[in-house]
Parts: structure tokens; sequence; C-alpha cells
């Protein structure tokens, strides 16, 4: 356990849901920092499979990828907050308010390709030109952050599934 975990519970008054606009600021920042993550880690895949051509070994790179990109949101938001979060002054915590535990992380981890997986299913099943699913994830992004206004708190769909909940943080004194 983490001492933030055994810290009390904090009454849900207490924690502000940020307003949908820093969420989605934080949300493009988190974008260009994982543009940096998937290049580095695209490039040590490359060198250590000795890859000549990018299309070679193509999935073992995409599942390289993805078990990065998992590792690295669930160890942060594990500890609280990713670069872009703290930047936003954004926190991710347990519905009681405690920090997350790995599990629950990876949790929200996996719910939180409900951002990208509905229009990448459906550009895959009916093969759809990449203009076009490109043109599909932008409309659909728009509208999962829409729905949020519906969810409880205000929080985006996936935390309310995972039992997660994203926090404003105060400045400090």
């Amino acid at each position: 356990m983490t001492p933030a975990s055994k810290a009390p519970p904090v009454d849900d008054a207490v924690l502000p849901t940020p307003a949908l606009f820093r969420r989605m600021a934080c949300w493009t920042y988190e974008g260009m920092l994982l543009f940096g993550v998937t290049f580095i880690s695209g490039y040590l895949f490359s060198t250590l499979s000795q890859s000549r051509h990018g299309l070679a070994n193509r999935l073992g790179l995409q599942i390289f990828v993805a078990l990065v990109l998992a590792i690295y949101f669930t160890w942060f938001w594990h500890k609280g907050q990713t670069l872009a979060m703290k930047t936003w002054r954004i926190k991710v915590l347990d519905r009681h308010g405690l920090a997350l535990s790995q599990t629950l992380a990876l949790k929200r981890f996996l719910l939180s390709w409900m951002w990208f997986a509905p229009p990448l299913a459906l550009a895959w099943f009916i093969d759809l030109p990449v203009m076009t699913t490109l043109a599909a994830a932008c409309i659909w992004v728009l509208l999962w952050a829409g729905a949020s206004r519906f969810a409880p708190r205000g929080q985006f769909w996936h935390d309310v599934w995972a039992g997660t909940q994203l926090v404003h943080e105060p400045m400090a004194d």
C-alpha cells in the first residue's frame, strides 16, 4: 500500500471534477507526450528485433507499444498522475478518494480504449479508407467527451465503469 492509500476516504464534495475543457486540454497534452513514448518504444523494438523495414514485425511492434502504454499509464495512474495530469492539476483517484491500485489502474487503462476502439473496429470491419477512419475517430472523440455531461458528477464514462474519478487538484499555497 502507498501512503496515499492509507489516508481516510475524502468526501466527494471536497473533490471537484475538473472542467471538460481542462480534461480535454490534458488529454491533448498527454497525446503529445505519448508521441515521444511511442517513438522511443518503436525505436527500441526495431533496434532489438533488427527490423529493416517499417512493416517487418508489425504485429510484434503493435503488441510491444500497447504493452509499453499499459505499463506507462498503470504506473503513473497508480502514483496518481501522469506528467500531463500534473501540469493541468488533475489527479486520478478511486471512488473513495484513495490512490488507485495497480489492478484498478490497469482496468482504467483497458476501459479508456473506448476513446478509440469503436471507430477503429468500425474501420476494420467495413474497410474504411484512412482519412474516413480519422474523421470517424475525431467525431467519436467529440461524442465520447460530450457524453460525460450525462455521467455521474460529469466524469468520463470509462471512469464511472472503472470505479475511478478525475479530480481537480487545487494549487499548493
